[in-house]
């Protein structure tokens, strides 16, 4: 049953989950462990299997990057809630106002009930076991649907979830994207999606006829901001190069266009060279380096830059001269793109390759001019040593989040919250703030005997006045 796409049958596993959640509201503490021990099963003693079927979805995608582009988060997310899951789980105690006392007050956290979670192709373990985790620590029951585009994992992962969970604990659904739709129709208590803007919306109007609430992890254009102040160019372009080729590009959070100070060009290309040489001595046939995960994704790639290339900008490819003889393949070598104009679909859709859009500027009021008139973005880079420049973007940008001096590495600190905000998405997880996603927060307010709220009762009169005279006082 767990594999079943048809309608029926996911509506057969939901009224399960549904059924369970209702009759046992409160899952005890051991419970939740239980189920996080479970998931930290999943991802010990079958790490070299899922690694595998990514490698064999991927067309190319080695052990090691898996590793650090999956396992390493998805481990500290599951660390991270075992360290803080009874603090996070406690009920919260609240000051109450004077006019309220003696009454006391408190906020309980209890799960929601059934969470539906739809996840990505792009990181098919660390987008779809790290929700997971967060939801179960929370008590509640969930239902998968990972990325038909990677068949192999998302079929092992059914086959995993299976083995360890039962039915109305955990279940994880395969199909394409008319099973998808079906999924987003169903009455969670909370849906969770990670994926496209543009998917997204479908799945807020579907969620929205159920009035299920949603959280949205999405993408959208990057921006990278290297500053003036940026005296180590070498250093900051090796950590550039890293954040836009890990995963070959196909990350949420990579670098998605590069804003370089006017003239820097010839520096900047020379230092992106170097690194990707110093990464990435060969491409075919390099586990370290991922390859695009379809035709259909690798020639839609070939597509932004052919309407590029009519378009007048000047395309460099960066990395070893590519062995013709090999037999071909998915990886694609990285690209920068120089003379880029804002109508290109380049700059108009997120890349999610091994493409790096180059626009040069000349004052940073155009940098966050160009920024602020756009969606805002899922991720911001600064590079650079000046702070009042640092601290001016981070003043006059909004964005998912920011790393300074890096690519990528907020996403990895789990007591950040990690989210987008407009067209990136709509709201975040990670540590206790994934907790609280799928947690209601229930107020509780305990009355005492010794109460005189009676004083607010009707009928109004010279009492009922100067009791409001005083409570206006403490106000």
């Amino acid at each position: 049953m767990h594999g079943m796409p048809q309608p029926a049958a996911l509506r057969d596993i939901f009224d399960s989950q549904f059924r369970a959640s209702r009759s046992v509201p409160a899952v005890a503490l051991d419970e939740r462990r239980r189920r996080l021990h479970l998931i930290g099963q999943i991802v010990s003693q079958h790490g070299g299997q899922l690694a595998e079927a990514v490698n064999t979805d991927f067309g190319g995608r080695g052990t090691a990057l898996t590793e650090v582009a999956d396992m390493f988060v998805l481990r500290a997310t599951i660390g991270e809630l075992k360290r803080n899951l009874v603090r996070w789980s406690q009920p919260q105690r609240v000051r109450t106002p004077i006019y309220l006392q003696p009454a006391r007050a408190h906020i309980e956290r209890q799960p929601l009930g059934v969470v539906g979670i739809i996840g990505p192709w792009n990181y098919p373990l660390q987008l779809t076991l790290g929700p997971v985790a967060a939801a179960l620590a929370a008590g509640n029951r969930v239902m998968l649907k990972p990325s038909e585009i990677t068949p192999h994992t998302s079929a092992l992962l059914g086959e995993l979830v299976a083995k360890y969970f039962t039915r109305d604990e955990f279940s994880v659904v395969q199909g394409g994207a008319d099973v998808a739709a079906e999924f987003a129709a169903l009455p969670f208590d909370h849906l969770f999606f990670t994926g496209s803007t543009a998917v997204g919306r479908k799945v807020a109007e579907a969620a929205a006829r159920n009035l299920t609430p949603v959280t949205l992890e999405l993408g959208g254009k990057s921006p990278c901001i290297v500053d003036p102040s940026c005296t180590d160019l070498a250093e900051a372009v090796l950590k550039i190069a890293h954040g836009k080729l890990l995963n070959a590009g196909q990350t949420c959070i990579a670098p998605d266009y590069l804003l370089l100070p006017r003239g820097s060009e010839a520096a900047f290309t020379q230092a992106y060279r170097s690194a990707v040489a110093r990464m990435f001595p060969q491409f075919e046939g390099n586990p370290d380096y991922a390859a695009i995960v379809s035709d259909r994704h690798l020639a839609r790639l070939h597509a932004l830059l052919d309407d590029a290339r009519a378009q007048g900008a000047r395309v460099e490819e960066v990395g070893p001269a590519p062995n013709r003889t090999a037999a071909p393949g998915r990886r694609m070598p990285p690209v920068l793109v120089f003379d880029v104009q804002p109508g290109m679909r380049l700059m108009q859709e997120e890349i999610f390759g091994p493409v790096l859009p180059v626009l040069l500027y000349d004052r940073l009021d155009q940098v966050l001019a160009g920024i602020n008139t756009g969606p805002r973005p899922l991720a911001l880079y600064w590079f650079g040593k000046d702070t009042a420049a640092r601290d001016k973007v981070l003043r006059n940008t909004v964005s998912g989040g920011v790393t300074v001096n890096d690519t990528l590495l907020h996403v990895a600190h789990e007591r950040l919250p990690f989210g987008g905000v407009g067209d990136s998405g709509l709201g975040a997880y990670h540590g206790e703030a994934g907790f609280l996603r799928f947690t209601h927060q229930k107020s509780v307010l305990l009355q005492s005997q010794w109460a005189r709220g009676q004083m607010l009762y009707p009928p109004y009169g010279p009492r009922f006045q100067r009791v409001m005279g005083w409570i206006r006082k403490l106000l």
